[in-house]
């Protein structure tokens, strides 16, 4: 849903759960994300499906509009629902990505068109010795992972990709 965050005079997109954490936290100055402990106003409701495709703007980007994308793998009860997709090292959303590339059929069954993908390619943001500056291409290439239905290769490209780059990565942006 559409959320009213008090402190920053902003609406947020994100679950009725990650609302009421976030109504339940701190802003700075002692001061909450809300006027009151425990509530924030919701402005409106909607599925994550109707939200597709639309653009964006995203800070720092290389692009100078992104789209909102299906990622199957996303899950409702962690988080807000809605992440910035990483596909240079996170295999999943790599994945995804190039799913979306690759297959007309998979974009029309979201609704994305050619334009929402076809021109977007990886953006390096982290190094990693041996991996290179885009890691998930490289463990999904190495295991061939072709699909966001290869989940037990997918857990194994997540696990060892973000070891890497906690551990070794190189922030190259950012």
């Amino acid at each position: 849903g559409a959320y009213v965050v008090d402190a920053t005079n902003e609406v947020f997109i994100m679950s009725a759960r990650s609302a009421r954490g976030l109504s339940c936290q701190m802003y700075k100055d002692n001061q909450g994300y809300t006027n009151e402990f425990g509530k924030i106003t919701c402005l409106e409701t909607f599925s994550g499906d109707e939200l597709l495709g639309l653009p964006l703007k995203a800070p720092l980007a290389k692009y100078e509009k992104v789209y909102t994308l299906p990622l199957l793998t996303i899950s409702m009860s962690k988080g807000t629902g809605v992440v910035t997709s990483v596909p240079s090292d996170a295999p999943d959303d790599y994945v995804s990505l190039k799913a979306l590339q690759d297959k007309e059929d998979f974009r029309a069954k979201f609704g994305i068109t050619d334009e929402m993908v076809l021109p977007f390619e990886v953006v390096p943001i982290i190094s990693i010795e041996g991996y290179g500056d885009a890691s998930a291409v490289f463990m999904c290439e190495k295991l061939k992972i072709k699909s966001p239905n290869d989940k037990a290769k997918l857990t194994q490209a997540k696990d060892e990709t973000y070891l890497k780059g906690f551990t070794m990565g190189v922030m190259e942006v950012g």
